[in-house]
């Protein structure tokens, strides 16, 4: 237990928008016993001088960060989807490549070593199957199965454009010696669809520094709704497997609750856990200092150590 505790990390989703002062920020972790933070994608620009006061201080090591971090100027808020690497337009992948490149930059400045992308998006200009995959009353097979097809289809052009813009950010990861996480999403339009990972991992050689982040919530969410198995679709992307957001899914469907109070099997978790693999637990802003501990707690004592 005593190395997990030194690997597991807590993200800043948690606590950033509280805060207006980075170092106080990551001293507010380091209290809560976790010695390594994620840098998630609602950091705003006046809280990295404490960040890099806190790094450089030893408050805590940085474990991960999430693109796009710090937020572009003028955002003041999360927005990892701002700019699209599956965009239709050359001008907003232009963006998405010059604001991931200056993730990856304060992703070395900051010592971490991975960085956790999101991947765009299938858009449609009419029907998206969207609503026929996520209805609350489920589809006949037939026309769920007519709504994926649509799917599949337009996200073959969608993902050409995704791989070309991981292509175009490799050298910037290599020569800065960091790790790309791609993560798997709880959206049914976001990209990489669940079942075209390994279609997408086929375009990079394997010693290329693009692997899988596997977020537990997600992927719950994805089979409550049908679209996977969850051990199956951990288990077979393992040869890539970066790392971990940890959190829970309730009843209603709702992700970032509290590990150990919903239905995300986290024994089974574990059991895909290895020693180089990243922890990032990824709380709700909603959650308690408590509730923060106590999953801290549940998280060493279910999680090989």
């Amino acid at each position: 237990m005593a190395d997990l505790a030194s690997r597991l990390s807590l993200s800043t989703c948690w606590c950033s928008h509280r805060h207006d002062d980075g170092y106080a920020m990551l001293c507010e972790m380091r209290e809560l016993g976790f010695r390594r933070a994620e840098l998630s994608h609602g950091i705003r620009l006046d809280l990295v001088p404490g960040i890099l006061r806190a790094v450089d201080e030893g408050v805590v090591e940085i474990s991960s960060v999430h693109n796009f971090c710090p937020l572009p100027p003028s955002m003041n808020q999360p927005a990892p989807n701002l700019f699209q690497p599956s965009a239709r337009t050359k001008t907003e992948r232009a963006l998405w490549l010059v604001h991931s490149q200056r993730t990856l930059e304060f992703a070395s400045r900051v010592q971490a070593r991975d960085v956790v992308m999101h991947s765009g998006s299938v858009s449609f200009l009419f029907r998206s199957p969207e609503a026929v995959l996520e209805s609350d009353a489920p589809p006949s097979e037939k026309i769920r199965e007519r709504a994926m097809a649509r799917l599949r289809k337009k996200a073959v052009r969608a993902i050409e454009d995704v791989v070309v813009s991981y292509i175009a950010l490799l050298p910037a990861v290599v020569e800065r010696g960091l790790v790309l996480g791609v993560e798997n999403r709880e959206g049914v339009l976001e990209l990489p669809l669940d079942e075209g990972f390994d279609d997408f991992f086929g375009n990079f050689e394997d010693e290329e520094p693009v692997g899988y982040w596997h977020d537990t919530g997600h992927a719950r969410i994805k089979e409550m709704g049908g679209f996977l198995h969850h051990e199956e679709h951990l288990a077979a992307r393992a040869g890539r497997l970066v790392g971990f957001h940890l959190h829970d899914v309730n009843a209603e469907g709702r992700d970032h609750h509290p590990p150990g109070t919903g239905s995300v099997d986290f024994d089974m978790v574990a059991r895909h856990v290895r020693p180089h693999h990243t922890l990032v637990f990824e709380p709700s802003p909603r959650l308690s200092r408590e509730e923060i501990l106590s999953s801290r707690e549940f998280l060493l004592e279910t999680l090989p150590g």
